[in-house]
């Protein structure tokens, strides 16, 4: 099962550094106004989901029943900006885009927010991939 959490935690980073690229380039960290995703909760997420992988690949090598429950603890404020950030995402997500210059039909406006840009397969894939690591490590973190 522990196995299993690496794996999972692996293909759900692996989403998120596409959609925190895709963020970056789109501006959003840039320029004020220019995403509904906040600057601390994106990198906060970030931060916090990348130290509890470095904790859980400790936890493979060297074990140990504290190391695992570190790990799991580091999730969940991972979870709870991941659920601020989609909420948020949802809402520019729904909103139709509003064009103000000419261009192709279906092209995201210029000033469209940065996350407009995120593919929802990607959101939802790395949506159901974190609920699946956060309950492996949950039940890895149980059996020791």
């Amino acid at each position: 099962m522990s196995i299993a959490a690496l794996l999972t935690w692996l293909a759900t980073a692996l989403g998120g550094f596409y959609m925190l690229g895709l963020w970056l380039s789109g501006g959003g960290a840039r320029r004020e106004g220019s995403s509904a995703l906040p600057v601390p909760v994106v990198f906060g997420h970030f931060l916090l989901a990348a130290a509890g992988l470095v904790v859980w690949v400790i936890y493979l090598f060297a074990g140990g029943g504290t190391l695992a429950w570190t790990a799991f603890v580091l999730l969940l404020p991972v979870a709870l900006l991941g659920f601020v950030m989609f909420a948020r995402w949802l809402a520019v997500a729904r909103t139709p885009a509003v064009r103000t210059t000419g261009g192709a039909p279906g092209a995201a406006a210029a000033d469209a927010p940065a996350e407009r840009s995120f593919p929802r397969p990607v959101v939802f894939g790395h949506g159901l991939l974190a609920v699946a690591t956060l309950l492996l490590v949950l039940l890895t973190a149980l059996s020791e």
